[in-house]
């Protein structure tokens, strides 16, 4: 047998041997070693020589202790070669010194975790910044229709959504329901545009007023009934071409039909639910005959509920008097508002309390309970988003229909898992690509995209869906590369399998193969098959987000992070630059989780290539796992460490980023 290099000696050694410091074995068990394994002496000698000088001199632990949370020991050592060395030793193939050193030096740890601390948080900060959503839009928008939002003191408390009282706003469409929700839960939480039919599934929101606690529910507009079709496709503001090429017109016309129909049980559903009930009207419209049929729809079926009557629109506060006389004749007292500016929403608000009870803080909640881990559920239009979420929750939480945007909000929806566990799912409005959104000028479908990205910057797992019989496109790609950039744990679900004909044992290994091969940057993440339209394996995806999560929150103990970083060195060494200088990593830590953040303090972080660190993190996934999660690794540079230990000053940090716009410095 050839006689390996030094490098595959590591590996080529039992695995007894890792279990003890390789500095303590003497020489004749590693020439022992070295007889069993064809290894040449000179081979042996060098590799033990190697890891003599190898600090810190860390244990192989189990598979138990290397997904632990301990800690490295308090004081550890690194070593440091002067730069000489790298200019000496130009020629050689492979000089361990140029690595780790030739003299060790006493560090201060906890020095070393707070620079690196330091720079994860510095790192975040520029990521933020180039990935901050145009929110401002929305914004000026509310700026422009009258005013400040004041944000409401609030003092969270620790009650889970499903205990809280719910408070229904309902109407007919655009009299403000929604600019009222975002005005009552302190945000931009729904889309508010100036036509009818915006708002179709219900949208859920914590709203506190004194010491009560509650949760607000918008809904879609109540249509009536003696409305023409016509009419009822114009008031929705619903579209038969766009989004709907493929599906034929008796489809179309039979989708639309449905639409009204399921806005309205949304609607009569968070009624259901509700202990108080906001009427809303439109001051400025007056009295019409809609107002009559829901009026008399709430005072026939839910008048053991309190009822509030709120005339919307009424902005002069005199004016507002007059405005709400006439809607005396409905059978409530008529309260004039404005949810744009909020006059009149304080008393509203007391009106709202007082039919609500107060809701104790429960008892024996574990801190761990208090943490919900938030699955969004992105992809591109008529994927089956809406169906899986339908699926998981075991009903029509949302609109299912042909019907392309049919949902336009971003939908939170409380979620228990098999095994207990607490989720909080995320429905979104399909997103297209950008030219395409901009060439339709529709403003709504601008603000869902603007949602769903949102949505997918406030969750901890996306579950990215694609149609099984769609190609990958480049906008798959793109909400990939968007997942990748927020460091958000991902699945990939892939719906509608029932469709792909002919299916064998190998179907799915040469999908996963073709999904791989376009989807790159997301090569870490799990696949999940589907069909929610019969339920077929939709509780596979909450299996594998929960596992993605536990990969995203798992924080790797220093020593053993240091292990396999030292062995990733000793395979394959850093490339050498035309002067012959190489990269030395002197200590590594693991700095944050979700996504787990790993600092290298390294001699030069120009030193290590942009190949270099992709196999570093290839190298950190097939020793650690971190299966479904995205990692990221800072190199942070230090200037030369003097002889008596002192703390050097912090230099540069770099981000392995993927290439593109995502190479990111942040300088502390």
């Amino acid at each position: 047998m050839a006689t390996l290099d030094m490098s595959r000696a590591l590996f080529s050694l039992p695995n007894p041997i890792y279990r003890v410091s390789l500095s303590s074995l003497s020489l004749s068990s590693v020439l022992a070693t070295s007889s069993r394994h064809s290894l040449s002496l000179s081979t042996v000698l060098s590799h033990l020589h190697c890891h003599r000088t190898l600090s810190p001199c860390i244990s192989r632990q189990t598979n138990a202790q290397f997904s632990g949370d301990g800690e490295g020991s308090e004081s550890e050592e690194f070593l440091e070669g002067e730069d000489e060395a790298d200019d000496s030793d130009g020629g050689a193939d492979y000089d361990d010194d140029a690595v780790f050193g030739n003299r060790t030096h006493s560090l201060d740890v906890d020095a070393l975790e707070e620079e690196a601390k330091h720079a994860v948080q510095e790192y975040s900060r520029s990521l933020s910044r180039q990935l901050s959503l145009e929110d401002e839009d929305g914004a000026n928008e509310f700026k422009r229709r009258g005013g400040k939002q004041k944000k409401s003191r609030i003092t969270t408390r620790n009650i889970p959504d499903h205990l809280l009282p719910r408070v229904t706003i309902v109407g007919r469409p655009n009299v403000g329901k929604s600019a009222l929700f975002n005005r009552l839960v302190g945000g931009n939480r729904a889309i508010v545009v100036d036509e009818p039919g915006v708002t179709r599934d219900r949208l859920y929101g914590r709203a506190f007023w004194g010491d009560y606690e509650f949760m607000v529910i918008d809904t879609g507009g109540v249509l009536n009934i003696s409305k023409s079709q016509d009419n009822i496709i114009e008031d929705l503001a619903i579209t038969t071409t766009i989004g709907m090429d493929g599906i034929s017109l008796a489809s179309r016309e039979a989708a639309v039909a449905r639409m009204p129909t399921m806005i309205e049980k949304q609607a009569t559903a968070a009624v259901e639910e509700s202990s108080v009930i906001i009427f809303l009207v439109d001051g400025q419209a007056g009295l019409t005959a809609a107002d009559v049929e829901i009026a008399d729809w709430l005072r026939k079926n839910y008048s053991n509920k309190c009822i509030v009557l709120a005339v919307n629109k009424c902005e002069s506060p005199k004016k507002g008097i007059m405005q709400a006389l006439e809607f005396w004749s409905l059978g409530f007292t008529p309260l004039p508002i404005s949810a744009v500016s909020g006059t009149g929403t304080g008393e509203l608000l007391d009106l709202v309390c007082s039919g609500l009870k107060k809701i104790k803080d429960p008892e024996n909640l574990d801190e761990e309970e208090n943490y919900i881990p938030a699955i969004a559920i992105v992809g591109r239009p008529n994927v089956g988003k809406s169906s899986i979420l339908n699926a998981l929750v075991g009903e029509d939480r949302t609109i299912v229909s042909p019907v392309s945007g049919t949902t336009r909000d971003a939908i939170d929806t409380e979620f228990i898992g098999p095994d207990g566990q607490k989720y909080r799912l995320i429905d979104t409005a399909g997103i297209r690509r950008r030219a395409a959104v901009a060439s339709s000028g529709s403003t709504t479908e601008a603000l869902s995209v603007n949602r769903a990205f949102r949505a997918v910057r406030r969750s901890d797992v996306v579950a990215l869906v694609i149609e099984a019989m769609a190609c990958i496109t480049e906008q798959d790609y793109r909400i990939a590369e968007r997942i990748e950039r927020e460091g958000k744990g991902c699945l990939i679900v892939v719906n509608k399998w029932d469709t792909i004909p002919n299916k064998n044992q190998q179907t799915a290994t040469y999908y996963e193969q073709d999904v791989r091969d376009k989807l790159r940057v997301l090569g870490w993440a799990p696949i999940v098959y589907s069909t929610a339209i019969a339920g077929n394996s939709v509780e596979k995806i909450i299996v594998a987000a929960n596992a993605v999560e536990k990969e995203r929150s798992r924080r790797l103990g220093t020593s053993i992070l240091n292990q396999v970083v030292q062995e990733a060195l000793a395979f394959k060494s850093p490339p050498r630059t035309r002067g012959g200088k190489r990269g030395r990593v002197y200590y590594c830590t693991q700095a944050a989780i979700r996504p787990p953040t790993f600092v290298f303090f390294v001699n030069d972080a120009k030193l290590f290539p942009e190949t270099y660190r992709r196999y570093m993190e290839k190298q950190l996934r097939s020793d650690a796992g971190f299966s479904g999660t995205p990692i990221r690794l800072l190199w942070r540079s230090r200037r030369k460490i003097e002889k008596n230990g002192a703390r050097p000053a912090a230099a540069k940090v770099q981000a392995n980023v993927a290439p593109r716009e995502r190479k990111l410095t942040a300088a502390t």
